[in-house]
């Protein structure tokens, strides 16, 4: 008889919101939050004033943990904002990366290197797929958003506006597990500096000048949309998602940046402010493709 996962899963809640970490269920065996989406929200309950999201739902009320967490073998996430945490997602490699592209781990490593610096002793959290969450703790003035693919390839942040699968919870392809169970570090001032330094929401870009380096312009244009996805606030996500991967649709189409990237990183903006990943799947894959169907030719320099 297989043994009832929901006295470890409670447990494990019980020990985040302990450490004041705000904590919400997700689909049993998933990744996702339990509850509705924002496009079907009933305005009823706890949303009669408006459309809770996540974020919004997280606790660290012993009560109400124990009454979901009773119900239902739920998973855990824990909302990164309210908990002050930054976590540094490294991540694994995907079926259409190169044999010899870095994955997240190789990426950091790097990162650490060209900053002098050695990695953080930290939380460490492996996660099913063979990646890592790094947990940090942030300054209290300064809120950190999440972040897809900005600070290096197959490198995300989760801060406010995400949340981070923690440990005890599992998938079928296994377990989120700690592997460096110390308390986590204050974000080292050379990363700090890093995130920071992080392009700012931009206004929609006009159209691209003729250049010599079309390759370099669409991977800044991407850079600043998906920083402009990651900021949107309720309300206008999908829309935004879809306008961004609009503009840099063209980019793809004059053949200056190859398609799964832009998704890759699309996907993940996304996801970062709590679209349903088939959802962002679909509006990317309707941008980028009208927009290669009506991408003027570029003109020639």
């Amino acid at each position: 008889m297989t043994p009832d996962p929901r006295p470890a899963l409670l447990t494990a809640a019980l020990d985040a919101a302990a450490l004041g970490w705000p904590v919400i269920p997700l689909r049993p065996a998933g990744k996702r939050p339990v509850g509705h989406p924002e496009r079907n929200c009933p305005g009823t309950g706890r949303c009669t004033s408006g459309h809770l999201t996540p974020e919004q739902r997280a606790t660290t009320d012993p009560g109400l943990i124990r009454a979901a967490w009773t119900h239902r073998p739920y998973n855990i996430g824990v909302a990164t904002g309210p908990a002050g945490l930054l976590v540094v997602d490294l991540d694994t490699l995907k079926p259409e990366d190169g044999k010899d592209a870095p994955d997240g781990a190789a990426s950091f490593a790097a990162l650490c290197e060209r900053a002098g610096q050695t990695a953080p002793a930290t939380r460490r959290v492996r996660t099913p797929s063979g990646g890592y969450h790094l947990y940090f703790t942030t300054p209290a003035d300064i809120r950190f958003r999440s972040t897809a693919g900005q600070l290096a390839r197959r490198i995300d942040t989760r801060g406010w506006g995400g949340y981070v699968v923690a440990p005890g919870s599992s998938t079928a392809t296994g377990a989120y597990e700690v592997t460096d169970p110390v308390p986590p570090a204050p974000l080292p001032a050379w990363l700090l500096g890093l995130l920071k330094d992080t392009p700012a929401p931009a206004a929609p870009l006009p159209v691209v000048a003729p250049v010599l380096d079309g390759a370099r312009v669409a991977v800044v244009a991407l850079t600043r949309e998906c920083a402009q996805v990651s900021a949107t606030g309720e309300g206008g996500r999908n829309s935004a998602l879809y306008k961004s991967a609009c503009r840099v649709g063209r980019f793809v189409a004059w053949g200056d940046i190859p398609r799964h990237v832009v998704e890759d990183a699309f996907q993940g903006a996304g996801e970062s402010v709590g679209l349903p990943s088939a959802e962002c799947r679909t509006t990317i894959r309707s941008a980028l493709d009208w927009s290669q169907r009506t991408a003027r030719p570029r003109e020639a320099v």
